[in-house]
């Protein structure tokens, strides 16, 4: 009797360990930049950058720059091809290099934006190449991404704005993970605005808590007339 209740606490103290060590329960965040930098009517730069932590303000998990050539077909319809970096730490464990990965990946997108009263609806397509290199690895994976974002002006300053977005990979498992959002922004300026939110990131058998800081700063080096 005596052993099997040392295994029972073992056992607990080991899955309660590695519950742990992914940090789910804990309250992480995002901090992000973005920013569309037109260079002709019809061409702009995408510029982002987002640092990703465990916790509110330390436990690095992920360092993502992304960039990219959009094409503005309209002002409603946006195509895009990019390239994005991103450094991962994959436990929230304190274990160096153990599970740290590299990625480089290549994206083509599409945006379609339309409007019903006040509210503005944004829908975004994406297909991404992924090479991914690790300690023990160095394997290519691809998966599929959309996102319904759906944004409401209280004024010519304040908003909201809620998203969902799925991924969906092009090999197994399929589920990649889903992500809802939702937050309040504010226009700073015609061409900046503050977003502060909540994301809840959804993997199978995971779910990961997010608030995050957004700042979207626009510019356009157009010549002007």
């Amino acid at each position: 009797m005596k052993k099997t209740i040392v295994f029972l606490t073992v056992l607990m103290t080991i899955t309660y360990a590695n519950a742990q060590d992914t940090g789910e329960d804990d309250f992480g965040a995002w901090y992000m930049y973005f920013g569309t930098n037109r260079i002709t009517d019809k061409l702009s730069i995408h510029s982002e950058a987002q640092f990703r932590f465990y916790e509110v303000a330390n436990t690095f998990n992920q360092l993502l720059l992304r960039t990219g050539l959009n094409y503005h077909l309209t002002e409603n319809a946006i195509a895009t091809i990019g390239y994005g970096y991103i450094n991962t730490d994959g436990t929230f464990a304190d274990i160096p290099d153990e599970e740290n990965s590299n990625e480089h990946r290549i994206f083509e997108q599409f945006i379609l934006k339309n409007k019903v009263g006040k509210v503005k609806f944004e829908h975004r397509y994406r297909l991404e190449q992924r090479f991914i290199s690790t300690q023990v690895d160095d394997f290519t994976e691809h998966r599929a991404r959309y996102r319904l974002q759906l944004t409401y002006p209280f004024n010519d300053k304040w908003f909201i704005n809620v998203y969902d977005e799925v991924f969906i990979n092009l090999q197994e498992p399929i589920f990649g993970q889903n992500r809802l959002y939702g937050a309040v922004g504010y226009n700073v300026k015609s061409n900046f605005s503050i977003q502060f939110g909540y994301l809840k990131n959804h993997f199978t058998g995971i779910n990961f808590d997010r608030l995050q800081l957004g700042i979207i700063y626009n510019t356009d080096f157009r010549k002007k007339e």
